[in-house]
């Protein structure tokens, strides 16, 4: 839905099962239509939308993509922005490190994103710009030496300048404006700010602007510009509270870098504040926390460097003497505590402030994913869950 005639806001739909296409559009019809009677009765509906590689194959067969055009015709519903971050299944089974593959290392990744882009070009609105969320090139672990990570940095940056090169053509040809949105998280190759302008100016810009120079016979100038309109960032509020950025500060770096940000993922993080007197406790709230289905990396900030552990059991085997902890455990955004644990929703409040005095990004997608897994206290009706964080946030905005 709009908001302020400003913003397009929606939540991903990565929170329902969607294996394959079948799967996909049957929760889309389980949910969207009750959730938007609820949050947008008389207005239209922004959708954004999850389809793994499966469900993306399985909707170019047959007439499907013709009866999803119909389905959000009929029910006012419309698709603004994609996560093409989870390739495969992403609900009832152990996914963890594996949701980075395939990375952008792999032309399986660049294969899925061209075929992302070309649905989200047959459903997006006329007018409206659309965007789709990527992966942070890989999972920083997999790639032990500089070596390895120079090269995959260089393999990604030849595949995104494809992308950039195909989003180009797509506005050339429809007036569609498009853009992928990488996005930073712990243990990512990118996991911050710094880390993505450094991959933009010694990787993305000159090894993009050679080959869109090459196929385009345009000037250096006018590529790097192309392909900063084309390739942007994705925002996730979770992430980056868990680099311990300050949103006031990114922002003005991005825009610094000539770095767009094409969507900002609402979501919020645990954050473990120790206290002297209940550790125990705190120890023990945490513990419900861990679950065997998603990566939960913890990270710490250390002589003002953030220290990263792989997942919540590191920290929980261990229980160091910390101060501070978080977590990326995406847990509902209206929730500022749990128990003996805070969130980061004081971040979610910051760019919401930004946001009245600058529009960085008109996209907003809330993404909690884990209702399914979260502590039995905070399982709720899931619908109803989902209202209750779109109407938290329309009202702050």
């Amino acid at each position: 839905m709009q908001i302020n005639n400003t913003f397009h806001l929606s939540y991903c739909t990565n929170i329902h099962p969607g294996s394959n296409w079948e799967s996909t559009f049957s929760s889309l019809k389980t949910y969207v239509t009750k959730i938007k009677k609820e949050v947008s009765p008389t207005a239209s509906f922004g959708l954004g939308l999850r389809l793994s590689n499966k469900a993306s194959e399985e909707l170019n067969e047959g007439n499907h993509l013709n009866e999803l055009k119909q389905w959000l015709q009929e029910n006012d519903v419309y698709v603004f922005t994609m996560n093409g971050f989870p390739y495969g299944n992403f609900h009832g089974e152990s996914i963890k490190e594996n949701v980075h593959a395939p990375d952008w290392t792999t032309i399986n990744r660049l294969i899925y994103t061209q075929r992302l882009f070309e649905q989200l070009a047959q459903l997006l609105p006329e007018g409206m710009s659309g965007g789709i969320s990527t992966s942070p090139i890989g999972y920083k672990p997999g790639y032990t030496s500089d070596s390895q990570k120079k090269e995959a940095f260089i393999s990604a940056a030849k595949q995104m300048a494809e992308i950039a090169l195909q989003l180009h053509q797509i506005e050339q040809k429809t007036g569609q404006y498009l853009h992928l949105d990488i996005e930073p998280e712990p243990d990512g190759l990118i996991e911050n700010s710094e880390e993505l302008i450094s991959f933009f100016e010694d990787y993305l810009v000159p090894i993009a602007n050679e080959l869109l120079q090459l196929k385009l016979g345009l000037t250096a100038t006018i590529t790097e510009k192309l392909i900063k309109r084309h390739i942007a960032v994705c925002y996730d509020i979770c992430h980056f509270s868990l680099a311990y950025e300050e949103p006031s500060l990114t922002f003005q770096k991005f825009k610094n870098a000539g770095i767009q940000i094409g969507k900002i993922q609402v979501s919020a993080a645990l954050k473990i504040l120790f206290d002297a007197n209940n550790k125990d406790e705190i120890w023990n709230t945490l513990a419900q926390f861990d679950e065997p289905t998603y990566l939960h990396q913890v990270t710490e900030l250390v002589d003002y460097k953030v220290k990263t552990y792989n997942d919540l059991p590191i920290v929980l085997a261990n229980k160091n003497d910390f101060s501070e902890l978080r977590a990326h455990f995406h847990v509902p955004i209206f929730l500022e505590k749990f128990g003996k644990l805070h969130s980061t929703q004081d971040h979610i409040l910051k760019v919401i402030a930004l946001l009245k005095e600058y529009v960085v990004s008109e996209h907003l997608e809330i993404e909690t994913y884990t209702w399914e897994v979260l502590p039995i206290e905070l399982k709720k009706d899931l619908s109803s869950s989902i209202i209750r964080e779109i109407n938290w946030l329309k009202e702050r905005l």
